[in-house]
């Protein structure tokens, strides 16, 4: 068990992490989402998809980012069999991804109803904390902070349960060393148009 954050408590998440086919628009072929509520978070509580895409994953991705093979998923179910399930795993939670536009607007393709409550963005809040590394991707970020990925060392990089758990662990560590509360965490990690209005003080009134 790996205890939650003070400031994360209370608040329903789901840290995802999808990959694709390679494909233009692209289709999600793995997907990778971390339930987070209460008190406390443990790597089963992670759920991870394999999905066969309506076209074939190219070879560059294959080869160069997440290792998945049209073989690999030439027998997993396709997306409109499992989008249910999706869809009730990110219903009311804040969604949290490295880079989390892509998450966002790839899942918001592939479910047309589905609007997150809420966006909370590794890439964007770790530039905001840590200022001036020489990258800000998953891989050098794990590396600066050391994180301990051995629950996830099978699965390898760019794997949607192991980049998942990873955007969940620098998620906690950045709100550790910043001191953020959660006012503040959305304002720094959040796209702006999650980001609530400051009303003007005074006034007519």
């Amino acid at each position: 068990m790996n205890a939650i954050p003070y400031t994360l408590r209370g608040k329903d998440i789901a840290v995802v992490d999808v990959e694709g086919n390679g494909q233009t628009p692209p289709e999600i072929i793995e997907i990778a989402i971390l339930a987070v509520s209460g008190e406390t978070v443990n790597i089963d509580d992670m759920r991870a998809w394999l999905i066969k895409p309506q076209r074939p994953i190219t070879q560059i991705v294959t080869r160069k980012v997440h290792g998945i093979k049209n073989s690999d998923v030439e027998t997993c179910p396709a997306w409109v069999e499992i989008a249910p399930d999706i869809d009730a795993a990110l219903a009311g939670r804040t969604l949290v991804a490295h880079n989390a536009g892509v998450e966002q607007r790839v899942l918001a393709t592939h479910l047309p109803d589905w609007s997150p409550m809420m966006v909370l963005d590794t890439l964007r809040l770790a530039k905001a904390v840590w200022r001036d590394l020489p990258s800000y991707s998953l891989d050098k970020l794990i590396e600066h902070v050391e994180l301990d990925m051995s629950a996830v060392a099978e699965q390898g990089y760019h794997r949607a349960g192991y980049d998942a758990w990873a955007a969940w662990q620098l998620l906690c560590r950045l709100v550790e060393d910043s001191g953020l509360d959660w006012t503040g965490l959305v304002d720094a990690a959040a796209p702006r148009e999650f980001v609530p209005k400051v009303e003007p003080e005074g006034g007519l009134w």
